[in-house]
């Protein structure tokens, strides 16, 4: 039989690729979107040409209300899960001054809260069953180092970073592995147009380019392959480096 996979966020962006490339890995892959319904069927379709079983869940994931009908409906038609990838996350900056309460919220609510309580229910729905499972939450290099216009994400992502070592901790008895991945600049688009900003992005970068999706989920996959049963409360970073220089102008002098 196989192992179900549910990955928050998947319609787009890294989601989508976490999703597809668990579904060539032999998981059956339920996704969770907000916003493009169109985009998630896709991932469900794309699932589908592998030949595995796929479905997609609209929930909202700043309403709490939203997340055990989530669990309820995978349970409901595939089971109990054996993976969480918690990739849903909302990335918006705006300078500490400018910061509303309701931006304040929404990130917090999603990137934070909403990690926690879909770990949480993941985690009981595991012990229930006995399964030995595994969740991976998603941070990102913001946790560690300071941008403007972070004041609110980059905390955020601190606090999923910080999350994961407490959950990886209590839950380590009942055999179930929490790790985090912290990617730093990934292209979730097609397009091959290179903008100023990212330009600027890649001069600061040691490996001199952005990260693809896929590589995130190549990371995903070996946190829960059979090399990694021995890996809980760890972070992998996956930023080319970003996070190595020192100098502002990353000079290496």
């Amino acid at each position: 039989m196989a192992k179900i996979a549910l990955v928050t966020g998947g319609g787009h962006g890294i989601g989508k690729s976490e999703a597809i490339e668990l579904a060539k890995a032999g998981y059956d892959v339920c996704i969770s979107y907000c916003g493009s319904k169109e985009q998630a069927l896709d991932t469900v379709e794309k699932i589908h040409s592998i030949g595995r079983c796929s479905m997609a869940i609209k929930a909202d994931l700043t309403v709490l209300d939203d997340i055990d009908p989530m669990f309820d409906a995978i349970e409901s038609e595939f089971g109990n899960i054996d993976v969480l990838v918690n990739n849903a996350g909302i990335t918006k900056f705006m300078p500490f001054l400018d910061v509303t309460h309701e931006l304040f919220d929404t990130i917090t609510n999603v990137d934070l809260r909403g990690t926690f309580f879909c770990a949480q229910r993941a985690a009981k729905d595991m012990i229930r069953h006995g399964t030995r499972g595994c969740i991976i939450n998603t941070s990102s290099v913001h946790r560690s180092t300071n941008y403007p216009m972070a004041s609110v994400y980059g905390p955020a992502k601190a606090a999923v970073y910080k999350l994961t070592q407490h959950m990886a901790l209590e839950l380590a008895p009942y055999g179930i592995r929490v790790n985090s991945i912290s990617p730093g600049y990934i292209k979730v688009t097609d397009s091959s147009i290179i903008t100023e900003r990212e330009k600027m992005l890649v001069s600061r970068i040691p490996a001199q380019r952005t990260g693809h999706p896929s590589e995130i989920s190549s990371a995903v996959l070996y946190l829960l392959s059979d090399s990694a049963t021995y890996i809980t409360g760890s972070d992998i970073i996956i930023d080319g480096g970003q996070l190595l220089p020192s100098a502002a102008d990353n000079s290496y002098i």
